[in-house]
C-alpha cells in the first residue's frame, strides 16, 4: 500500500484535474518530467512518489509540502508565498559554510528593498557564534530599535533569528512568540498573533503596554524570522532585591491583622 504522502500527492493531482489546470494524468506526469506509467502506479497505490518528483511538483504546480507530509494547511502554496520562497540570499565563507549576516539599524531600510541582491550583503557584517543552536542554516541577526519590546528587549540589543519559509508561515508562526518581520516599509520586532490561514493577516503586539497592537496583511510581509537568542549589553550595576522570606512574613502578618479585624466586625454586626 502506498504511503500517506503518496496518497495526498494523488489528492493534489486529482484537484488539479478537477480545476482544469491539467487535462490528464499524462500531461501532469510529463510536466513533472516523470514517466506516465509510473504515475499511474502511484495513483493505483502500487508505488510511492519519489522526492524529486515532489520537488518538481512544488516548483511547477505549487504543491504544498506541509500538506503532503503532515496533512495540515492547503493543498497548494499561496501564490504570494510561492513568489518569495526562493529569494533568500545566503552568505558563505571560503569553506562553503553559511555565516550569520547582521542587519544593523542603518541598513534596515535598504534591506527591505535590496534583500535579494547579493551585492547589498557585501557591506554587511557576517560572523559565527559558538553553540549548537547557532550552527543551523539560515540565521540572521537584527538590531532592536526603540522601547516597544521593553522590558524583554532593549534599544540596541541584537536578536539572532531562524528563517521561517513562507511555506510554513501558517503553522510555524506561533502565537505570542517574538518574530522579526521584514515588511515593504521596514523591519519590526514584535510578538505575533497569527491569523494568516483564515484571514491573511497577523496582529503585531508590543511588550511595552504604551504601544497599541496593529494588523499587518500578508501582502506587506517579505520575510519572517523567529527570535532564538539575544545579544545584550551587560549592566554592572547591582540590583538589590528585597528578601523574599521577609516579604512573605510581612504579608502574612498583614493578612492576619485583616482577618482579626474582619472577625471583630462580624461579631459586632451579630450583636
Amino acid at each position: 500500500m502506498a504511503s500517506i504522502v503518496s496518497q495526498r500527492f494523488v489528492q493534489c493531482h486529482l484537484q488539479l484535474k478537477e480545476e482544469g489546470k491539467v487535462k490528464s494524468s499524462r500531461q501532469f506526469a510529463l510536466a513533472l518530467q516523470y514517466h506516465p506509467q509510473n504515475l499511474s502506479e502511484i495513483i493505483k497505490g502500487k508505488r510511492d512518489v519519489p522526492l524529486d518528483v515532489i520537488r518538481r511538483a512544488y516548483d511547477t504546480f505549487g504543491l504544498n509540502p506541509m500538506f503532503l507530509y503532515t496533512g495540515k494547511g492547503d493543498m497548494f502554496v499561496d501564490e504570494e508565498a510561492l513568489s518569495t520562497v526562493n529569494t533568500l540570499t545566503l552568505v558563505e565563507d571560503q569553506k562553503g559554510e553559511e555565516l550569520i549576516v547582521h542587519v544593523p539599524t542603518p541598513a534596515q531600510a535598504g534591506y527591505c528593498h535590496e534583500r535579494v541582491e547579493a551585492t547589498f550583503f557585501s557591506d554587511l557584517p557576517r560572523y559565527r557564534l559558538p553553540g549548537s543552536t547557532h550552527q543551523q542554516e539560515r540565521l540572521r541577526s537584527f538590531d532592536v530599535q526603540g522601547d516597544s519590546m521593553h522590558p524583554n528587549l532593549q534599544d540596541g540589543d541584537i536578536v539572532v533569528c531562524n528563517y521561517v519559509s513562507p511555506l510554513h508561515w501558517n503553522h510555524f508562526v506561533v502565537d505570542d512568540h517574538v518574530f522579526v518581520l521584514v515588511t515593504r516599509s521596514g523591519v519590526v520586532v514584535k510578538r505575533v498573533e497569527n491569523h494568516l490561514e483564515r484571514h491573511r493577516h497577523v496582529m503585531l503586539h508590543s511588550d511595552n503596554p504604551k504601544y497599541k497592537p496593529y494588523r499587518l496583511n500578508i501582502g506587506e510581509i517579505l520575510e519572517i524570522w523567529k527570535v532564538s537568542s539575544v545579544i545584550s549589553r551587560f549592566d554592572h550595576q547591582q540590583v538589590n532585591l528585597p528578601d523574599l522570606n521577609e516579604t512573605i512574613k510581612k504579608q502574612s502578618a498583614l493578612i492576619m491583622q485583616l482577618t482579626d479585624q474582619i472577625e471583630k466586625l462580624a461579631k459586632t454586626y451579630d450583636h
